[in-house]
């Protein structure tokens, strides 16, 4: 077997706001797999400044896991749990390598036969009239879930465009998420949930900074919205520390990306320690290419879940990878009669 690696830029068709900051590129990496006349491709999700892994010597970790690559799949990622993306790029690597079609690495009627996963809309950070403009759209589009970002602009900017969506649709028509990104203060956090709450929101995504144990919990025990873990998961790599925090935090759900957390072996440990604590979970993608969005899809759908997914960022980028990857109607499908366009992925794999 041979391996080797490549880096990719994609670029933000229209600058995207966090709290953050705002983003117009993103960098990823591609592990590619080389054997008896197959191939195999698997992305290494890197994201610059929130990635656990987003280290000195992520690269010379890269070229050490091709140098490596007759260990397998199974004792590389025990070798790599300092690297949650380049664990999930072997997992991906290794399935597409030994598949009888590279981009179908799960057998399920999401490939086979079409059948969609609920996602929700995604609004990012921006002007007011910007973000008027983006949650417009994703109802005209048929989104029944949205999820804003929230925590850049002023609070009560975000109030208004949420009493704004809440004036129209009901609970019942549409549900709202919101996720701060760790934007509020611990002190101030739990009156803007109160504050929050009168939109009747699903949930809110770690509404403070991560690492703050004792005011993350308090805030789940006393806050009227559901609060949802996602940061908070990032850099835990074993059982005992991951068990540790969902018992001490209690938090409502978990936020899972498998490019943060060791890919699918990382995210299936994480869903056990949460349904013996009945947490609830869902699974987003960390702005990967349409090849680790394929990879995650396709996965998720095994999972049975019923609640939307953060699986609708394939259309962010002007240079992603063609692919069956379709959404209509707030539903991600994977169109088997599409192909996936290879020329950007021969280049890649040469």
């Amino acid at each position: 077997m041979q391996a080797h690696y490549k880096k990719y830029i994609l670029d933000f068709k229209r600058p995207s706001g966090t709290s953050r900051g705002t983003l117009h590129q993103k960098e990823t990496w591609f592990l590619i797999l080389e054997e008896n006349g197959k191939r195999g491709i698997g992305e290494c999700g890197l994201l610059r400044g929130l990635s656990f892994d987003d280290v000195e010597g992520y690269e010379d970790t890269l070229a050490w896991t091709c140098e490596n690559i007759d260990l397998g799949c199974d004792a590389l990622w025990e070798s790599l749990s300092d690297f949650p993306s380049i664990q999930f790029g072997i997992e991906q690597a290794f399935l597409s390598l030994y598949s009888e079609n590279p981009f179908m690495l799960f057998e399920s009627d999401f490939v086979k036969k079409g059948s969609p996963i609920p996602i929700n809309g995604l609004i990012w950070m921006g002007e007011e009239g910007y973000m008027h403009e983006q949650i417009d759209q994703k109802l005209a589009e048929g989104f029944r879930c949205i999820k804003m970002k929230i925590g850049a602009i002023d609070f009560e900017t975000e109030i208004s465009l949420l009493a704004s969506i809440r004036k129209k649709f009901s609970l019942e028509q549409v549900e709202l998420r919101v996720d701060a990104n760790g934007a509020f203060e611990p002190s101030t956090a739990l009156t803007k949930l109160q504050r929050l709450s009168q939109y009747d929101l699903h949930s809110i995504e770690q509404p403070i900074p991560k690492g703050n144990f004792k005011a993350m919990r308090q805030l789940c025990e006393l806050s009227p919205i559901p609060i949802a873990l996602d940061e908070e998961l990032i850099g835990l790599t074993n059982a005992t520390d991951r068990k540790q925090l969902l018992k001490t935090i209690q938090p409502q759900y978990i936020i899972l990306k498998p490019s943060f957390v060791g890919g699918y072996r990382g995210s299936r440990e994480w869903i056990e320690l949460a349904d013996n604590e009945k947490i609830g979970w869902w699974v987003t993608s960390a702005l990967e290419s349409n090849i680790g969005l394929n990879a995650i899809a396709q996965w998720t759908y095994t999972l049975n879940s019923p609640m939307p997914q953060g699986l609708g960022t394939g259309a962010l980028y002007s240079n992603n990878f063609g692919s069956p990857l379709v959404v209509d109607s707030g539903k991600l499908y994977y169109k088997k009669e599409m192909p996936w366009k290879n020329d950007l992925i021969e280049e890649i794999c040469t």
